[in-house]
């Protein structure tokens, strides 16, 4: 076995046939029997063939997609023996492991995806090491564990920060990500624009809220909470602005079943207090408590893109 680190690899292997992948991170929750793996593909467009080989390959997968170049993977902590079969299971995931404050992944591919496994993904941002087991290329098996820190996601709602005379919430909550990205280190992964009830009479004009999430040292959580609230408390309009957060990889289905009603009709403030007590869903609240309704509903739509922008009401479509 050879350890590396991603400097060594770079140093040390330099080979026109090794394409580094851009970045890695590794986030689990507090029960830590599943990593969402997230990697950021070395080609404009990522890859499908990878996404797809990967979950034929491998049964720890849970789930996997790719948005660009971002591959995300779901997978299940623990060991599996692969069989590798070129074109059909060329590749996969073999270990995943949770140690203290890091992952360990070990992937196994066939030619260029043995590159991958070690050679490629060893030198992406986010990598403290890499440990080749087998070098790949050609026809030859590559395999390699990739460790990486282990974040925590911490995805939050948020809803009502404009006026009808000025403000947008999606912007604001983008701003306030990203400076909360430059100032601090908290690496800010998506933004998503949630569509609610069009006919709602309280809306300010088209009926909104917002998914940030962030992947965070677990130290660091209490942190970020606190300076989204602060950031809104100055730079929202509203008399109305409310977020919650979750920091566990699976929305209940109470929420998620609240946020599809939520697309469809009216809905209480008592009803979204209740929803979030009883599902252990922290509510902040920042000028007012009228937000929480729909920053409920921004949570419940997470990992749901089929319905983020669905619209429903009297002049749909769908």
């Amino acid at each position: 076995m050879e350890t590396l680190t991603p400097s060594q690899l770079k140093e040390k292997y330099d080979d026109d046939w090794i394409t580094p992948y851009h970045e890695i991170i590794t986030i689990t929750d507090d029960d830590e029997q599943k990593v969402e793996l997230i990697e950021y593909h070395p080609c404009p467009i990522g890859s499908d063939w990878m996404i797809t080989q990967y979950t034929r390959t491998s049964p720890l997968i849970i789930d996997a997609h790719r948005d660009g170049n971002k591959h995300t993977y779901i997978v299940k902590r623990g060991h599996v023996d692969l069989e590798l079969k070129p074109s059909f299971q060329a590749a996969g995931i073999s270990d995943v492991v949770i140690d203290d404050d890091e992952i360990k992944i070990v992937h196994a591919g066939l030619a260029g995806a043995g590159v991958g496994a070690a050679f490629c993904r060893g030198k992406a941002s986010g990598v403290k090491r890499v440990e080749i087991y087998e070098k790949g290329g050609g026809s030859k098996v590559g395999r390699a564990a990739v460790v990486t820190p282990k974040y925590k996601k911490v995805i939050i709602g948020l809803d009502d920060t404009d006026i009808p005379t000025q403000g947008a919430t999606w912007t604001l909550a983008n701003n306030i990500a990203n400076e909360i990205q430059n100032e601090k280190g908290y690496k800010y992964l998506e933004h998503i624009t949630c569509q609610l009830f069009p006919e709602n009479p309280n809306k300010t004009k088209n009926c909104v809220s917002i998914i940030l999430t962030f992947a965070v040292k677990p130290e660091d959580e209490e942190d970020l909470i606190q300076t989204i609230k602060t950031k809104l408390e100055n730079k929202t309009l509203s008399d109305k602005t409310a977020f919650v957060v979750y920091d566990k990889l699976d929305v209940p289905s109470d929420v998620q079943k609240y946020a599809i009603e939520a697309k469809q009709s009216m809905k209480s403030l008592d009803e979204a207090q209740k929803i979030a007590e009883d599902n252990g869903i922290r509510v902040e609240y920042v000028t007012g408590k009228e937000g929480l309704i729909g920053a409920l509903a921004a949570l419940g739509l997470y990992n749901n893109p089929d319905e983020y922008a669905k619209v429903y009401g009297k002049s749909s479509k769908n």
